[in-house]
């Protein structure tokens, strides 16, 4: 199959996962030793806020162009080459010009707001009507141009961000297969976590995740049905926030599920997350959804950063978290301890129990859900296949290509399931549904709680695409996801150089609450560390 070069193709074979395991979890290879001293330290943007390079904007000690610049060094230096994380899938080739035109309203005296001139990353199943395709990591949609942006790009452009390039994902966002591996797709490969090459950087939004951790960019755009915020977020030592279902509008974003699916940011601080959070909220007369916001978007939610945001908060944390692996529990502990410090009351409930006896449900709407999605999306796409069924054919026709490890179980069972007005679909829609949004609204008043909280993962797994992902447990984050309700996850320290993350999860549209937790939180905590590129945590 003939196919296009661009940047960041990479094959399994060249990131050195198989074969020659290059970064396997049980063989290291002597030669790679080096790699775990690569620590550039000496990067002039590494850990620079949003804010900071406002700051040097407006001083002429950077122009956007210069920053831009400098966030394409960089990809090529440690994304392809040194480490090679893998994050990004492709590059804007008109990001430098877009940044000088920016450059030249700043000169005239338009600064469009605080993301003017700001290059900012895209997660692979967004569309962009640019030169780069937009693909879900898949081979099947290659040469899949959109014809207009998606909503909340359109967004990003008038607000004067750069879209610097598209990144890698979980290839069809993790809809693909029950033994896939976080991180990897067919048309990007392997996508690395910077703290500990040979671990997973979890998904689907991987690469969005990465490159903000490993300072590719300042910000990025990753979208989440269940956990794909919080978990990237998580495991990559960053702020993610997974918005309430309808405050940033889902137009042009490759889907699964209506009823979960949204788009958010991930940052290296809240106030950076909140900021782009600003940007990418909006109404959107083609999304019904986002018209549950009206009167409920905020443009600014940098107002609710408060340092003492957690005095008399009442918080909620999910009991079963506080027994399991030692080094979660230590790290929980200390992060309830802090929270009290800071002027919270923490108080026991139980959320999980509910969540996971709905997991079958949940699949079972997905799975309706990805069929009618997907198909009314490809329909209307550039993209060579028009339905689930073209990609379901196309991956057997490729499966060398596509299926080397895992393979699309999900898609063909998916593919079998009949339209939204199924009374299967509806049963298991209301029941999903309704019984987690009645326990956390009925958890969170009987107890007076302002939010609730868990670690939103455990320590990252190895890499293994024999057996897939490893899941280790833990995972605040699920009921926010199945109610649509949002979540912010901030990091919660380290464990054997692993970063950990705790989520915060409120009732909708309350992201003004949560950002005022998680920043205190932050603020009282600085949990946030840089990756090393380590090979292995093993020496």
């Amino acid at each position: 199959m003939k196919r296009r070069e661009f940047i960041g193709r990479t094959t399994l074979a060249s990131l050195g996962l198989f074969g020659f395991v290059q970064f396997s979890c049980t063989n290291r290879s002597s030669k790679l030793t080096t790699l775990n001293t690569f620590i550039p330290d000496n990067y002039k943007l590494n850990e620079i806020t949003i804010k900071a390079l406002q700051e040097m904007m407006a001083r002429r000690e950077y122009t956007s162009e210069q920053i831009t610049s400098m966030y394409l060094k960089r990809i090529g230096e440690i994304d392809k080459n040194g480490p090679g994380i893998n994050s990004i899938l492709e590059l804007n080739p008109d990001a430098v010009a877009i940044s000088r035109s920016l450059d030249i309203e700043r000169e005239a005296g338009k600064v469009r707001g605080s993301l003017h001139g700001i290059p900012v990353l895209i997660k692979d199943n967004i569309d962009t009507a640019d030169k780069m395709e937009t693909t879900a990591g898949s081979l099947a949609l290659e040469g899949n141009i959109a014809s207009k942006d998606a909503f909340v790009v359109k967004l990003l452009r008038e607000a004067g961000a750069v879209i610097l390039g598209k990144t890698n994902l979980s290839e069809w966002a993790n809809f693909r297969s029950t033994r896939s591996v976080s991180g990897w797709s067919s048309r990007g490969g392997q996508t690395k976590n910077p703290y500990v090459l040979d671990r997973s950087p979890c998904g689907s939004s991987s690469g969005s995740a990465v490159a903000v951790a490993a300072n590719l960019c300042v910000v990025a755009v990753g979208t989440e049905t269940d956990g794909s915020i919080a978990c990237p977020a998580s495991m990559n030592g960053i702020v993610g926030i997974k918005p309430t279902v309808g405050l940033v509008s889902r137009s042009g974003i490759i889907p699964i599920s209506h009823t979960q699916d949204t788009a958010g940011p991930f940052a290296r601080t809240v106030e950076d997350a909140a900021i782009l959070l600003g940007v990418m909220a909006g109404i959107d007369e083609k999304e019904s959804t986002t018209k549950k916001s009206v009167g409920k978007v905020e443009k600014d939610f940098t107002l609710f950063l408060d340092k003492e945001g957690l005095k008399r908060k009442r918080i909620g944390v999910e009991k079963t978290f506080l027994k399991g692996h030692e080094g979660i529990e230590a790290l929980l502990n200390k992060a309830l301890t802090q929270l009290k410090q800071a002027g919270a009351t923490v108080v026991e409930v139980e959320f999980i129990e509910v969540y996971n006896k709905l997991s079958t449900d949940e699949f079972n709407v997905l799975m309706y859900e990805f069929k009618d999605g997907l198909n009314k999306y490809l329909a209307k796409s550039n993209a060579g296949v028009k339905s689930l069924k073209d990609v379901i054919d196309f991956n057997l026709r490729h499966k060398e290509e596509v299926m080397p490890y895992f393979q699309q179980e999900i898609m063909i069972n998916s593919e079998k399931k009949g339209n939204l007005d199924s009374r299967d679909y509806l049963e298991s829609l209301n029941k999903m549904q309704g019984t987690m949004r009645n326990h956390i609204d009925k958890l969170l008043s009987e107890n007076k709680l302002d939010a609730l909280c868990g670690p939103a993962t455990g320590a990252a797994w190895c890499i293994d695409p024999v057996n897939g992902d490893f899941w280790t447990g833990n995972g605040a984050y699920g009921p926010a996801a199945i109610t649509g309700y949002p979540s912010v996850t901030v990091p919660m320290g380290m464990l054997y150089d692993l970063p950990v993350g705790i989520s915060f999860i409120g009732k909708a549209f309350e992201e003004p609450g949560l950002i005022s937790i998680a920043y205190a939180y932050e603020q009282a905590s600085k949990n946030r560390m840089p990756p090393e590129f380590k090979n292995s945590i093993i020496s």
